[in-house]
């Protein structure tokens, strides 16, 4: 008998024998099968189902779309000198393009003008650059005799606009505090501009030293300045306010040589401010082309408030003058406690009115009590100005 040992492999199961029909079946089943899964799969990579990625696509270089000129302002036509001036927001050549990609290119190019000549670009406004406060603006003056005078400029900008502090503009008490007799005395006039804080206007005396030096050094602090020019006080000659004091026995036309040969010394200042002059300043026919010169040439007058008898409210009417009358003097009493006291008086004065403007002299008293009570004064919600803003101007609103 034979043992499984000499069977082949799976031939002593006792399984019963599987029928030809069967086998046969199954065979055909599992070709079907293959045949679909193979046909299905070359119908799928056939098929544009939208999941085919695109063959990148080449880059086209930009293509001008359209051409346009931006302008802002116009440049006014050449004047004399054959000068076109051109305002600084005046327009160029603006191209814009679109990339293969859909991103919008903008060129910016110089736009062609018209003349020949250089361009000045005037890039004047309310006020100066603090960059630029210590240089004139040539536009606003004229060379005389007496130097170089303040005019109204050509497109009728004053030098009261033009060397103007810039302030807020809120509703609110404000304070102009003018420090006079600047330039008389080199240590006063150093320790005013290095101690006193920007807010206050400094006012230059016409008969004083280094004038034009300690000027560019206030307005680059960002001073507002003024020009006190000397007037005849009550008592004169024994009280003389120096050389080139107007004079009320002068002519009209001499005391206004005076006037410019004062106004020739700086540059860069708001307006005029009194030295002494309390019986110039009384006599209305001394006192009236005075006023309207300055009124012509684009500048305000102070009036230090020292003399009761003064016209010049009255006559800064008639020439159209802008004008401020000194509401307190400061330092009547050289004592540092006497002038706090007085600042806070002005304080008093602002409150009720609005505003107030007060006038000292550059002593160390002076100097010292401003420079302590401006401190305290921007805590209480005072904001200091420059005396231009504070002026009565007939041809603002």
């Amino acid at each position: 008998m034979r043992t499984d040992l000499h069977a082949p492999l799976g031939q002593n199961q006792k399984s019963g024998r599987k029928r030809p029909g069967v086998l046969r079946m199954g065979r055909i089943a599992a070709g079907l099968c293959l045949i679909l899964v193979g046909g299905f799969s070359f119908y799928t990579a056939l098929r544009d189902d939208g999941l085919k990625q695109e063959e990148p696509k080449e880059k086209t270089s930009p293509v001008p779309t359209e051409t346009a000129q931006k302008t802002d302002e116009p440049q006014t036509p050449a004047d004399a000198g054959g000068v076109t001036r051109s305002g600084p927001q005046s327009g160029a050549n603006v191209e814009q393009m679109i990339a293969g990609d859909g991103s919008v290119v903008t060129k910016y190019s110089p736009k062609s003008r018209e003349g020949d000549g250089p361009v000045l670009v005037d890039a004047t406004q309310i006020g100066q650059d603090p960059r630029m406060a210590a240089i004139p603006n040539d536009a606003l003056l004229e060379d005389t005799p007496q130097g170089r005078l303040p005019i109204v400029g050509p497109d009728g900008r004053r030098p009261m606009d033009q060397y103007a502090r810039p302030w807020s503009g809120a509703h609110g008490t404000k304070i102009a505090i003018v420090v006079s007799g600047l330039g008389l005395s080199q240590t006063g006039t150093q320790r005013a501009i290095q101690q006193l804080p920007e807010e206050v206007t400094f006012a230059f005396a016409a008969s004083g030293n280094s004038l034009q030096r300690w000027m560019q050094d206030a307005r680059r602090g960002g001073h507002e300045i003024l020009l006190q020019v000397p007037f005849e006080p009550f008592g004169y000659p024994a009280n003389d306010p120096g050389p080139g004091t107007l004079l009320t026995s002068k002519s009209v036309a001499k005391n206004l040589d005076s006037l410019h040969e004062a106004m020739g010394e700086i540059t860069n200042y708001t307006g005029i401010m009194n030295y002494q002059g309390a019986r110039f300043l009384s006599d209305v026919n001394a006192m009236e082309p005075v006023m309207r010169d300055m009124s012509k040439r684009g500048l305000l007058f102070l009036d230090d408030g020292t003399s009761a008898q003064s016209k010049t409210a009255v006559l800064a009417k008639g020439t159209e003058l802008p004008y401020a009358l000194a509401d307190v003097q400061l330092d009547k009493q050289l004592d540092v406690n006497a002038i706090l006291q007085k600042l806070d008086e002005l304080e008093r004065v602002a409150k009720r009115n609005g505003q107030a403007i007060g006038v000292a002299s550059a002593f160390d008293e002076s100097i010292d009590a401003i420079s302590q009570w401006t401190e305290e004064a921007a805590m209480r919600g005072i904001e200091i100005v420059g005396v231009s803003a504070l002026v009565n101007d007939p041809k603002k609103p």
